[in-house]
């Protein structure tokens, strides 16, 4: 999702990470029915579609502006193949149940965020001047970044950026921004950037900005990302078939460990079969093609029933 070419459907932003391997995993069937809970602008939901012709996929996003922005274009290509529902992943099996959709054959979920976020959305990059906002779904959400940043406790914000962003001077870095939002409210995410980036200077040779770690867990936090994923893990299993796949894409320490951890207790308890016995990676040549797929993580687990 980091280009603008245009194809056939629509306008894509977000470069699709590991579709070979998803696709792979997946190995869609005709007549099957495959959900793809994290649309953005219809990559892998695309990818899924043109693999099989005769299978189907219901795709959800709980970003409105996705779905009126890509959604139209695939709908109008697959027609009744492809059915799109606005929704957060968390709450799966009701969203599924509303819809009067039954139990599917596959389920993936990308928990990377889109570039298209990054790029056009306020507060989600310190590249570009904007509101400290950060909600993918303002619809769903009313606490902003900037909110969090100027209200929160010393403590509350060294838990954030300490446990969400493994961010090691955690200390340090809430200290500045108490003393900053004593003087005035911070409001941008290039106040913000120069706190960070004036508190812990930049490291020679880094390959990331210093405020990276703190933009994402001010992220994480403000989208309850690690909760929705929870309620993800819990929600699949009530809509999977017996026999049907798993695969979770992360992009983060924390969102990985939780998959790896979910598969291995539901495989104890027998309910899944984990099919990655390993943690599979993007190859060197789509790393090399796409560098923001570097920290993919695919795992693949079967339900068993």
């Amino acid at each position: 999702m980091n280009i603008h070419t245009k194809d056939d459907t629509t306008l894509f932003y977000h470069k699709t990470v590991m579709v070979n391997e998803v696709l792979r995993y997946l190995d869609p069937q005709p007549g099957k029915l495959y959900c793809d809970v994290t649309f953005g602008s219809g990559g892998h939901t695309k990818a899924i579609l043109d693999s099989q012709p005769d299978c189907q996929v219901v795709a959800i996003d709980w970003d409105a502006t996705s779905i009126e922005t890509y959604a139209p274009a695939l709908e109008e290509k697959y027609q009744e193949r492809l059915r799109v529902l606005w929704g957060n992943f968390a709450n799966l099996y009701r969203l599924l149940c509303k819809a009067k959709i039954g139990k599917v054959d596959g389920i993936l979920a990308d928990f990377g965020t889109s570039q298209m976020h990054i790029k056009e959305r306020a507060g989600f990059s310190f590249y570009r001047d904007s509101e400290l906002d950060m909600r993918m779904s303002p619809a769903y959400q009313q606490i902003t970044a900037e909110h969090v940043i100027n209200k929160s406790s010393e403590n509350k914000l060294c838990e954030i950026f300490w446990q969400l962003g493994q961010e090691s001077h955690a200390k340090k870095i809430v200290a500045a921004i108490i003393e900053a939002r004593k003087k005035k409210p911070i409001k941008t995410t290039r106040e913000l950037a120069l706190i960070v980036e004036k508190t812990i200077g930049t490291k020679h040779g880094a390959k990331i900005h210093p405020a990276t770690k703190v933009f994402q867990a001010l992220r994480m936090y403000v989208n309850h990302e690690l909760n929705n994923i929870t309620g993800f893990l819990a929600g699949a299993l009530q809509v999977l078939k017996p026999g049907g796949l798993l695969l979770c894409i992360s992009f983060h320490s924390l969102e990985d460990r939780m998959v790896k951890q979910f598969f291995k207790e539901k495989a104890d308890e027998g309910k899944l079969e984990i099919v990655t016995k390993h943690v599979v990676v993007p190859t060197a040549e789509e790393i090399a093609q796409n560098p923001s797929s570097r920290s993919a993580k695919l795992r693949v687990a079967r339900f068993v029933g």
